[in-house]
């Protein structure tokens, strides 16, 4: 069973940058077939995608966030990682990382959701 799992800080003070990790088990990222994505649950708000990398190490992001964004991987530990720079309040979010099917496009592991929330 492919188990993810989000860590890294809670709280985020504005203009710095966010640094999440995801660690994967029972599978590996290098894996093909497969991207591994970030998304985000802003307050009151749906899902909002923030990127994803390859099998291959590709990374794809949204237009939005492009400028801003990073995702890397440490295929040694089975991990992928977020860097959000320059955050402001409204970056607080419950952060996901997920598993998607390149075959359906679905996200069919997910992890549990870590909350971030930007504030000095």
């Amino acid at each position: 069973q492919v188990l993810l799992r989000e860590s890294g800080p809670g709280l985020v003070k504005p203009s710095q940058t966010l640094s999440l990790t995801c660690t994967v088990s029972g599978g590996s990222i290098t894996t093909n077939g497969y991207y591994w994505s970030w998304i985000r649950q802003p307050p009151g708000k749906g899902l909002e995608c923030l990127g994803y990398i390859g099998s291959s190490g590709t990374t794809v992001y949204p237009p939005a966030l492009k400028s801003r964004t990073s995702i890397s991987r440490d295929t040694s530990k089975n991990q992928f990682t977020l860097q959000l720079g320059a955050v402001t309040p409204k970056d607080t979010a419950l952060y996901y990382c997920a598993r998607v099917s390149s075959a359906s496009w679905a996200r069919d592991h997910w992890g549990q959701g870590t909350q971030v929330t930007v504030s000095s």
